[in-house]
Order: C-alpha cells, then structure tokens, then sequence
C-alpha cells in the first residue's frame, strides 16, 4: 500500500539575478522518514528548504502538503502546517536574551514563566544544556544553534527540516541528537536533513535526494552507499582526500602561549586559565571542545580583539605581542578566521574586495600612506574567488548574498593567500561541501609545510584527526596536555571534551608549552 508523502515538490524552480538555483527540483519526504538533501554549496539546498519554509516563494512548480497542493506565503503559514526549521545560519536578536529569542519565533503569546517552564522541559527532554536567561550576544555558535533547534521542537512538528545541525556537538552530542532525531521520526515526524558529513548521512537517513547546480542529479539510499560514493554524486567527480606527505616538524617555535589567562569579558563568557602551548613551523595543532568552553576567547586573545596584561603571554616569531592589537600582529604575520563569518570574519553589506581590504591591506600592500589600492583590492579578491571556487559573480558582489559555505571558502581563502607565518583558524569548513573541505583542508597542509605554524580549532574531531600533528581540548577555559594524534581516538577526545581530563601540564617542548 502507498503512503501519501508529508511533502512533496513537483518541479519546483527559482530563478534570482544571474542565477538558476533550483531547475525544476521534484522529490518527496514521507511521513516518519529521515530523508537527506545534498549538495555541494550553491547547489540550490537553502533556497528549495526556505521555498518549503515560506521565506522565499517559487516562480513555478507546486508544493504538495500531505496529498494537497498548498501555498505557503510567510514563515507562519508554514507552521501552521506543521513545519519546524534550524537554521544553518541563526535567526537571533543578540541585544535579547534565549528566551525572548525563542518567544519571538512563535505565534501566540505565552508568559515569560509558562515559556521559561516550556524550554526547560524541552531541553532536558532532549538533553540540550542552555540557560534560558542568557543574553545571545554572549553565546558561541554551537549555544545558538541550541536556540534554534529548542524553538523548533516547541512546535511540536510533523515535518522539521535541519541545516547542519552537528557541525558543533561532540560525537556524544551527536550521537544523542540522532537518538532524539529517531525517536521524532518513529512518532511519524518526517525530518529533511542537510549535511555535509556524510558519514553522518550513511548512518542517519533511509533516502537522499542529491542536487547539482540547482538540479536533482541522483537520489540514492545512503544505508546502500559510502561516504565517498554519495560525495562523488555530489560534485561530478571523483574526490580526492587531502595528502599530507611526509610530516618533519622540526621547523622553529613561531607561535608561543605563555600562562595566558584572562578574566571573562562579560558574566557568560569564560575565563582563559594558565594556557600554555607552542607551535612551530610546519605544524598543525588542533584545539578540540564542546562549544562555549573558551574557544572564542582563546582566538580573541591570540588575534588580538583581547590584551593580555603582559606582552610575553603570545609571542610571534619572538616578539611579544600579548599586548599588541590584531594590525600589529597581522604585520608581524599571524592572521586569523573567527568561528563566526557573518558580522565577525567578514561584513555582509561590504562587497567581497572591501572584505579583502579589511585584512589583507597591510599584508597585500592595498593600504600606502592612508590611500586604498581598490585595483590591487580587486585582483586579490578575484584570484580568492578562483583559487578557492568561489561561486559569486565577483569581487563587487556583496558578502552577504554569498551562500554560508561560499563565503567560508572565501574568508578562508582570503587569509590562507595572505602565506601567514601563522594562521589560527575556528571551524574552518563549517558548513562547505565534501570537496570544498577537502580543498580547505589541503590549502592548509600546503601552508604548513611551506613553514607556517597552523592552529586549528574545531569541534569536528574527523577533521582535526585528519589534519593535526597534534590534539589539545580545552574545557572551561583550560587546556589539556597536547598529544600526537596517533595517541587518541575519538572516543577519548569526546570524553576530554566534556570535561574528564584533570590539570594541565607542562609540555617537554618547552618551558611554557602545555606536555606532549
């Protein structure tokens, strides 16, 4: 017997300014169905899920809601028939606190304490770990992304669509959110889950629907494929792993942390205590941790957005620049990614060259005597774009009309070019395809081994494995001992993550340096 499909799209196209992102796209979502859509960025995944969601509406094609066509004007209607969405990127007034947040995203009042009540349930039912009165100015991305999925499952939905929902849990979280997502689906809520780990496809979802270049290309059961079989559907081709090469880390210290500790910049973030590692050149060090551990503040005070009291705290090639701001340090050579590329690694409403200006000006000689070299500006952006696959129309287009994974390809790109002696990035393919990571991943093998010290902070621990010579995991603001990552597997990583390691020690290389 037939089951009506919860949703199903017939022929669906969009069509925005120079672009075709959805051509004629047809798939269904059965009621209970744990159903994957993938795609390389710019594929067309976002725009077909805010079509489904009411934020954007199709130029032609019909959406069918349990057997009937409907039309879904706005967000609230899609509600109405039962649609829930986490958002990759995070629909939150930082100026509010989560439960003001949350109460916005619904559409009937409740009082303050019936909804504080409400939340509370809904996070211990599902183990999601938030206090509700905090401001979300002072939240890390994955606390957010915490956000968004509680407002969801408030709803009560019969269909929730999801977009990347893991690129911040700890493989436990991970492994407690599929239980959770399971148990929905086995209630009859269809899930439409987007991701670009997808090994995490391989053993979540039952069918896939794949696009290319806003077409459906294959749809497939990922129980019957790999995680390299479902990415060579998604980009045409083969795809190549990162080659790392023959590994000598006998390169000199260019980054060194000397017992850096630094209160909390405000009542929810977290304090940095006695940190200490160093790095050389021809290195990858990862940082590991659940997010909110520290991680932002760690990156702040190594860039420089935060001062130490003593200049000796960080030192780059030798100077000591703890008490130097991020212009100094970029002239001295250490550049940096924030975790955040929305308002913090690039602004949206500043075209894709004026991004570059804000980096690059000093290193890239845009910048002469207080006079901006817009030509010179250019010519990088556009050679970040090519190198990096950039799918834009050029540097005069606006960061923010980028796709989430394209503009991370970009600011990547735009700090890798720049040959830093040391680059310290957070999350660096958050949110990109299998092949642009892959790509990412290379790019910063090949900086390393041209001499450059490279730290990695990241909450995907596949990624960090692949890419580090060494692992520490920080954890409320505290650093673990460093390993090579021959020690450790990524069970132990989870469990260092969520706070069973003991006190640091000092690393044998060097008398500052957390132990190896």
């Amino acid at each position: 017997m037939s089951v009506t499909p919860r949703l199903e799209l017939i022929d669906v196209s969009k069509r925005f300014p120079g672009v075709l992102a959805n051509d004629r796209v047809s798939l269904s979502v059965k009621p209970g169905e744990i159903h994957a859509l993938l795609g390389e960025n710019g594929a067309g995944k976002s725009t077909l899920v805010k079509m489904i969601y009411g934020i954007q509406s199709p130029d032609s094609g019909s959406i069918l809601w349990e057997g009937q066509e409907v039309r879904i004007p706005h967000p609230r209607a899609a509600r109405r028939l039962g649609v829930g969405m986490v958002f990759q990127h995070f629909s939150l007034f930082e100026a509010m606190d989560v439960l003001e947040n949350i109460a916005l995203g619904l559409d009937s009042a409740v009082s303050r304490k019936q909804l504080d009540a409400e939340i509370r349930l809904v996070m211990e039912k599902y183990g999601l770990k938030l206090d509700p009165r905090r401001q979300i100015s002072t939240l890390s991305v994955g606390e957010r992304q915490r956000i968004e999925i509680v407002r969801a499952l408030l709803l009560n939905p019969r269909l929730l669509i999801m977009d990347e929902p893991t690129s911040v849990l700890t493989p436990q979280e991970v492994e407690d959110l599929f239980k959770t997502l399971r148990r929905l689906a086995s209630e009859g809520c269809s899930i439409l889950y987007i991701s670009h780990k997808l090994h995490e496809i391989v053993e979540l979802c039952e069918r896939a629907t794949i696009l290319r270049g806003g077409k459906v290309v294959a749809t497939c059961d990922p129980r019957k494929e790999t995680a390299r079989s479902m990415g060579e559907m998604m980009i045409g081709s083969d795809l190549r792993e990162p080659a790392r090469g023959q590994v000598s880390v006998e390169g000199p210290v260019r980054l060194s942390v000397n017992r850096l500790s630094l209160p909390k910049p405000d009542d929810f973030g977290v304090a940095l205590d006695e940190i200490s590692f160093q790095v050389k050149g021809g290195e990858i060090f990862g940082i590991a941790g659940v997010a909110g551990n520290g991680q932002n503040e760690l990156l702040e005070a190594l860039c420089g957005e935060h001062l130490s009291d003593e200049a000796d705290t960080i030192q780059v090639d030798g100077s000591s620049v703890g008490r130097s701001g991020p212009s100094d340090r970029r002239k001295l050579g250490l550049c940096s990614v924030p975790e955040e590329r929305n308002g913090h690694a690039a602004i949206g409403a500043f075209s894709l060259s004026d991004n570059a200006i804000l980096t690059a000006r000093s290193r890239m000689g845009f910048e002469t005597k207080g006079f901006i070299n817009k030509t010179g500006a250019d010519g990088f952006a556009a050679n970040v774009i090519k190198t990096f696959a950039v799918k834009t129309l050029g540097p005069a287009s606006l960061a923010g009309s980028l796709s989430g994974g394209n503009l991370q390809k970009f600011v990547m790109g735009r700090e890798i070019m720049q040959a830093p002696g040391v680059l310290v990035v957070s999350q660096p393919t958050w949110g990109v395809d299998a092949g642009s990571a892959a790509f990412i991943h290379q790019a910063l093998i090949d900086l390393a081994a041209q001499g450059s010290a490279v730290v990695v902070i990241s909450q995907d621990l596949d990624e960090l494995l692949r890419l580090c010579d060494r692992l520490s995991v920080i954890n409320l603001g505290k650093l673990s001992s460093p390993r090579p990552v021959g020690e450790v597997s990524v069970q132990e990583l989870g469990l260092l993550m969520g706070g069973s390691h003991g006190t640091p020690t000092v690393d044998a290389g060097g008398p500052h340096a957390a132990s190896a």
